[in-house]
């Protein structure tokens, strides 16, 4: 029992010798927390920063969100938004059109549209 008391009291006297760097000490630890805790300062900004980019992602899809509404309103009620779906996507012709289809041949495999270029043809000579 006399060890048990002569701790205590070492213990008491190093607490009280000491309590300003434990405090101090302490003070520092909880300011850390705070600072880079789960719920600390650091995590506050990084949860704004991702509140924010979040927020832009939404603006940006309500943009497009009214655009395809307006499209789907044009799409329902106008005639020529109609008449340009229905000839281009589908291919329909009014009466009397006349429908051009080019079709690569199978053996070229040269996607170039252009006529050749007039430095590169032979040059004709004159009699």
């Amino acid at each position: 029992m006399d060890q048990s008391v002569g701790y205590f009291a070492r213990l008491r006297e190093f607490a009280k010798a000491n309590a300003r760097t434990i405090f101090i000490l302490g003070f520092v630890l909880l300011l850390l927390q705070d600072v880079f805790g789960t719920h600390g300062v650091v995590a506050m900004r990084r949860s704004q920063q991702e509140a924010a980019q979040i927020g832009k992602e939404i603006k940006q899809l309500d943009d497009e969100n009214k655009q395809l509404d307006q499209r789907v309103k044009e799409l329902k009620s106008d005639p020529h938004a109609i008449e340009e779906i229905a000839r281009k996507d589908v291919g329909l012709a009014r009466p009397g059109d006349i429908i051009f289809k080019v079709t690569p041949q199978s053996g070229d495999t040269s996607r170039n549209l252009n006529p050749p270029d007039s430095s590169s043809a032979p040059a004709k000579q004159s009699p």
